[in-house]
């Protein structure tokens, strides 16, 4: 297939985003906010008498609500609430984090995060744990996929995500969330089928083709910096974001913590599509975003490479180019101090580029894609981004 932009069936550059600030996690808070929020962009209107209900929430790992890595069930709860005041007859809370997709894993993750509490909010949080082969021949890049089967029941689905940092995307919002519609043992291979950030960023958009949530919410209350998606540190922002389309509403998330949007590979992958503006004073948002910006947000380190040097027909400067990657380019790092030997990151490893030897992990270099998929998954945060020291050094003078 070519690789020219796709388009969009579902999304438009044209729509807009809401945002509206909301300081804390309080019941009453979390609706007024939502109903203010939704306002501008349609509110739940396309929410009819006894549809199924999904929302996709971040579900990535057994981490508490306090702890940044996923969306807060009072958020979650209150959209239940309106959910339920607007007809629906089912709501359905799911995701599939990194391990087993069971009835095991699941219940942890469900009981540590907190999304038993929306249970008293009219939701049911998934326990169907079988897997669904997709094939989307319209799909750039991705034209076969397995998925959560669960999400078949969906009339619509709501995508509720985590405003994060992330290793390999530098951002972890709405397009993103959507990954988790593959189960989470799966996850390692589309890191090794899609290595490169380009093609792993248009793999997501073609998920977010496939499945086209109605609508996007983005829980930027207190989001995750630094180390993310899961071993970073929580950040107050103060914000809610929402939109029809998930890449309009990244744009302004990027926006929001401090990126040019098209620093995002998501971000970029949309505008190559045609799905977001080039600048984000083209981007209608309904609110005041540059009151709610995040100045001091400690971003992931530059991940990107200039592996893009390599295409080019000159053999010199193809020959520069991947010595200038190499010098450039971000890794994983183990702290070995903090390793205890588990090897969660060699099983997750989609390259099989770590073994775990005298009770610590060790990476080999030339094997490794730079997923990042140990540094995400590390129950104990021992892996952490690093630049080059060179790299350091261009980036401080940059």
């Amino acid at each position: 297939m070519s690789q020219e932009a796709v388009g969009s069936e579902y999304y438009s550059k044209s729509d807009p985003v809401s945002v509206v600030p909301l300081g804390e996690y309080d019941e009453v808070g979390a609706r007024n906010a939502l109903i203010e929020l939704l306002r501008p962009i349609g509110g739940l209107d396309f929410v009819k008498e006894g549809m199924t209900v999904i929302i996709k929430a971040n579900l990535v790992s057994a981490m508490k609500p306090d702890e940044a890595a996923t969306t807060h069930p009072v958020l979650l709860s209150a959209l239940c609430d309106l959910l339920k005041e607007k007809g629906a007859g089912q709501i359905i809370i799911g995701d599939s984090p990194g391990g087993l997709y069971n009835a095991q894993h699941l219940g942890k993750v469900y009981r540590v995060t907190g999304m038993h509490d929306c249970e008293a909010h009219g939701a049911t949080l998934n326990e169907d744990f079988s897997q669904s082969e997709a094939h989307f021949p319209e799909a750039k890049i991705c034209n076969t996929f397995t998925y959560t089967t669960y999400l078949d029941k969906a009339d619509v689905i709501i995508n509720f995500c985590k405003l994060k940092s992330h290793g390999m995307m530098a951002m972890s919002c709405a397009a993103k969330n959507i990954f988790g519609v593959v189960p989470g043992v799966i996850k390692p291979e589309y890191h090794y089928r899609f290595p490169s950030y380009e093609d792993f960023a248009d793999m997501l958009l073609d998920l977010d083709e496939y499945f086209h949530p109605t609508l996007s919410i983005a829980d930027a209350v207190v989001g995750m910096e630094g180390n993310g998606p899961t071993a970073g540190v929580p950040k107050r922002m103060g914000a809610l974001l929402a939109s029809r389309s998930p890449h309009t509403l990244d744009m302004a998330a990027a926006r929001l913590i401090g990126y040019e949007p098209l620093e995002i590979p998501t971000v970029e992958a949309a505008y190559r599509r045609g799905l977001v503006p080039e600048r984000i004073e083209e981007l209608t948002i309904h609110g005041d975003l540059d009151a709610l910006l995040v100045p001091d947000f400690e971003k992931v380190v530059e991940r990107r490479s200039l592996g893009f040097w390599g295409t080019s027909k000159n053999p010199i400067k193809n020959f520069l180019g991947r010595i200038v990657e190499k010098i450039l380019e971000t890794r994983p790092v183990l702290k070995k101090d903090m390793c205890v030997g588990c090897g969660v990151c060699a099983n997750i490893c989609p390259a099989k580029a770590i073994v775990i030897k005298d009770g610590k992990a060790i990476i080999d270099r030339k094997k490794c894609i730079r997923c990042f998929c140990c540094q995400e998954f590390c129950p104990k945060s021992a892996m952490k981004v690093k630049r080059t020291f060179i790299a350091s050094l261009f980036h401080s003078k940059k």
